[in-house]
Order: C-alpha cells, then sequence, then structure tokens
C-alpha cells in the first residue's frame, strides 16, 4: 500500500489558521512549541464527523474517566476522547515519529477542554504519517481531569500500512529507521543490514512496496562510510551488507547492488589465509575463525555466482569454503555449530548461538543451486532437523542464554535464524518446517506484541521491552511463515 497523495501547501497553510480558531475557542494554553501541521490525504485538525470509520484500539482510564484513542483507518488519521468526567478537563494527542521513545514536545495535538455542562469531549482528527518527510508515526491519547494527573493510552496506529501481521510488523521496524543518517536505530551497522533485509524480503513475501526507499536511501548515504562499499574490519559486518545489497539487486535489478555485493565478496576473500588451514578470518586484526563469517562467505560467494552469467571464480570460492567448513570442526556431535576454533583449531565449545545454525541453512541451498548437488540439501536439512529440536523451549524457539532486552547484537540471531530457515523450506518439496515456523510466528503475535505490533525478545512472551533488533527477528519469523 502506499502513500494518500498530499494536498496543497496552500490549505495546510488554511487548515493552520483554522485549527489555531477551534482550539482558541476552548481556551488552550499556549503550547511551548508550535505543533508541525501535517497534510497527507487531509491535513491535521480534520473533524471527525467527516471521517469515514471510528475504531478504538486502545483506551485507559483516570480519575473514573475514560480516555480513548480513535482511528479513521481509510484515511489514516486519528483523534483522542475523554468521557464521563465534567468541564474544564483536558484531552490531546501526542504523536510519535520513532515508535513512541519521543514525540512533539509540547504541542499537545488538539489539545481542548470538556465545555461547560458537558461530561465529555474530542480532539479534531490528526494524521498518523508524514508521507511528506517518510515520517512512520503512531498516536495515543491523553487526558487529565481538571486539576488532576496525566493519562495515556499505549501508543498504536492504523492499519494504513499495517493490513497484514507482516506488514505491520515492517511499519513498526520502519518506525526505527533513522531519516538522517539513514540506518536503523540511528546508528546500527550490520544489525542495520539485517533488517534491511527483513524489510526487503516483506516487500517480496507480501508485494507492499512502500517502504522500498530505504533501498537507496540506505545505499546512498553509507556507500562511503567506513571502508567504502559496506566494508569494514569485521568480515562478517560485511558478508551481511554483501547479503542485503543481493536482496536489494534481486528485488530491484539494479546492478550498482550486485558491484557491491561482489566490492564485498572480494574484501571477504582478501582476509582468507592459512590459519587452522583455511577459512575467512573474522578480524583483519587477527586470526580467529568463527562459524558465522565463513557461513555468510559461502552464501555470498554462492550467491554471486547464480547471478552473474559465466562465473568460475565465485563457485570455486564457494567449493573452497565449504570444503573447509565441513571440516573444520565447528559441527559438533549434536549437529549444532559453535561459534568458533580455538588457538588449537579445535571446537571451542562456544555457544551454539542461532544465526550460526540458520545461516547456513541459507548458504547451502543457495551452493545447492549453484552446484546441483542434492546432497547439500540432504546436510542442510539434517543440520536444520537438529536445531528446531534442541533450540526449541515450550515448542518455540530461544536464544542460548537469551536475555530481556532488545539492544546489542544477540535481539538480531533469532532473525537470521528463521530467514535461513525459511528459505530451506521453501526450497525443500515437502516444505517440513512450516508448522514450526506457524507455531513460532503465532505464539509471537499472541504473546509478545504490543498495541503498536512491536515485540520482545522472547517469543513466548514474559518481556515488554521492544527495539529494533527484537522487531527485525519476527519481521524475518513472519517473512518466513508467509513464504
Amino acid at each position: 500500500m502506499k502513500p494518500l497523495s498530499s494536498v496543497s501547501a496552500a490549505l495546510a497553510s488554511t487548515l493552520t489558521s483554522l485549527s489555531a480558531l477551534v482550539v482558541g475557542e476552548v481556551s488552550t494554553p499556549p503550547a511551548t512549541a508550535a505543533p508541525t501541521v501535517v497534510c497527507n490525504k487531509y491535513c491535521d485538525a480534520r473533524d471527525p464527523a467527516l471521517g469515514t470509520g471510528d475504531r478504538t484500539p486502545v483506551t485507559t482510564r483516570v480519575s473514573s474517566r475514560s480516555i480513548a484513542l480513535h482511528f479513521d483507518d481509510a484515511d489514516a488519521m486519528g483523534w483522542a476522547s475523554i468521557d464521563n468526567g465534567g468541564p474544564g478537563d483536558r484531552v490531546w494527542l501526542d504523536r510519535s515519529m520513532d515508535g513512541g521513545r519521543t514525540w512533539e514536545s509540547g504541542s499537545r495535538l488538539g489539545d481542548t477542554a470538556v465545555p461547560s455542562g458537558g461530561q465529555g469531549w474530542r480532539t479534531l482528527m490528526y494524521n498518523v504519517d508524514d508521507w511528506n518527510t517518510q515520517g512512520v508515526g503512531a498516536l495515543r491519547a491523553c487526558g487529565q481531569p481538571a486539576g488532576g494527573t496525566i493519562a495515556c493510552t499505549p501508543w498504536a496506529r492504523t492499519t494504513w500500512n499495517a493490513g497484514s501481521r507482516s506488514t505491520a510488523a515492517a511499519t513498526a521496524l520502519m518506525m526505527s529507521y533513522d531519516r538522517d543518517s539513514e540506518l536503523f536505530g540511528g546508528n546500527g551497522w550490520w544489525t542495520s543490514a539485517n533488517a534491511l533485509t527483513a524489510i526487503i524480503d516483506n516487500i517480496r513475501t507480501s508485494g507492499m512496496g512502500s517502504y522500498s526507499y530505504a533501498i537507496a536511501d540506505t545505499y546512498e548515504k553509507n556507500i562511503n562510510a567506513q571502508g567504502g562499499q559496506f566494508r569494514n574490519e569485521y568480515l562478517d559486518d560485511t558478508g551481511w551488507w554483501g547479503l542485503a545489497w543481493i536482496a536489494a539487486y534481486d528485488l530491484t535489478g539494479d546492478r550498482r547492488y550486485l558491484d557491491t555485493a561482489r566490492a564485498d565478496a572480494d574484501h571477504m576473500y582478501a582476509n582468507w589465509n592459512d590459519t587452522c588451514g583455511g577459512g575467512v578470518r573474522w578480524n583483519t586484526n587477527g586470526d580467529y575463525k568463527n562459524a558465522i563469517t565463513n557461513e555468510l562467505f559461502l552464501q555470498l560467494t554462492s550467491a554471486l555466482h547464480n547471478r552473474i552469467p559465466g562465473d568460475t571464480t565465485y563457485l570455486d570460492r564457494a567449493k573452497r569454503e565449504w570444503n573447509w567448513f565441513r571440516n573444520s570442526g565447528m559441527i559438533n556431535g549434536d549437529r549444532l555449530i559453535n561459534d568458533g576454533l580455538g588457538d588449537d583449531c579445535a571446537n571451542n565449545g562456544q555457544p551454539t548461538w542461532t544465526y550460526n545454525q540458520g545461516v547456513i541453512l541459507g548458504a547451502l541451498t543457495e551452493f545447492h543451486r549453484a552446484t546441483g548437488d542434492p546432497s547439500l540439501l540432504t546436510t542442510a536439512r539434517g543440520l536444520a532437523d537438529a536445531s528446531t529440536v534442541r533450540l526449541q523451549t515450550d515448542g518455540v524457539l530461544r536464544e542460548p542464554g537469551e536475555g530481556d532486552g532488545c539492544t546489542g547484537d544477540g535481539p538480531s540471531f533469532k532473525g537470521a535464524y528463521v530467514r535461513g530457515l525459511g528459505t530451506l523450506n521453501r526450497e525443500l518439496p515437502d516444505h517440513p518446517y512450516t508448522a514450526a515456523l506457524t507455531r513460532w510466528a503465532n505464539s509471537a503475535y499472541d504473546r509478545d506484541r504490543n498495541a503498536l505490533d512491536q515485540y520482545g525478545p522472547h517469543w513466548s512472551g514474559g518481556s515488554t521491552t521492544t527495539g529494533y533488533g527484537c522487531q527485525q527477528s519476527v519481521l524475518d519469523l513472519l517473512n518466513a511463515a508467509t513464504g
């Protein structure tokens, strides 16, 4: 679903004046900052009586008063009401463009008071999103009994660009897309590569292209960052970005994304050395050989071969990688993959992070497409059978040592896992992992979601924390469960 058309600046100016007059009639105290007037299909300060619907997703109570947030989903606007009160009670809206972390300070959109003799009142309607500036928004309703304390509903939004589980999750993830840095979370690097990949996959699975602008915006803003071409000293970071640009190329056909993916793969190969008999090192300043870097290299080189006519170079590198990796010792006796190799070049016994179990599934699927070797899918299936059983708790996937937060690297791991599992599942004719993916998705949707379609770290529920790492992971899950 694409943004509605905007109206003229002249109309915006006129309605700003009208809004001031309406507010003035109810003796609104002056705001500390002038609210931004947003115009999409309609401009802010529209009469709710002109709306085409009235949905109330969230409410709250304070001192016997009921405060409600209302939406006209068709026009992507909302208003607030207060009831069961008395004269002097106030009601207004807050609007946020970053998922409720901050909002328009001092603006109190539509701030109005219950008139003399009344028990309730409502604001005018205001837009949720600002499509002219790529602002993905949310509203909450707030109220204050005369002389009392303020209470606000949870944040919520209309069904615009949120008509399904996955598109709603994608929209909530885009609330974390920083319009200055063009990265998720403000300055996330490899995690932004994963978040962008999840958005691209959602466009593929849902058909909703509203956020396709993030592909070119991210690329153009950051192409010269760090080492240029999305390369830096961490070779796994480079691999994540390389795969993001493969996904971007597949969606758009834009050759520059494929060229950058090649530059990323070449940078990784330049850091292949003979420590422990081969493999790409994790960091340019050391010789640690770990699973995730080499799994990403296998997938990236296989993907490049599958997209470059007549290629032999990347296929040879992929073959060399798999021959080394499968004999490296990182795959343990339980058919799970530990973090890496110790100084003695033996399995270091570090945790079997979910992303180590998932990226290899996508990599072997891509390598199978490159070679036609059926044994690769057999191997991938054996690994997936092990991880889908051993990494579940009460029937739901759980990260080893899973914490209650959504910051840092760990919250992105499960997303990479289910992305790889979903890739393998689509390739296998009997789709053996559909039931597990669907079960996990249903659990997350039912137990781990707030009114804004933001998700936490535990797909079985139990934490109210949200953040873009957790959101990216659940979007990967919903994409994989959809197909």
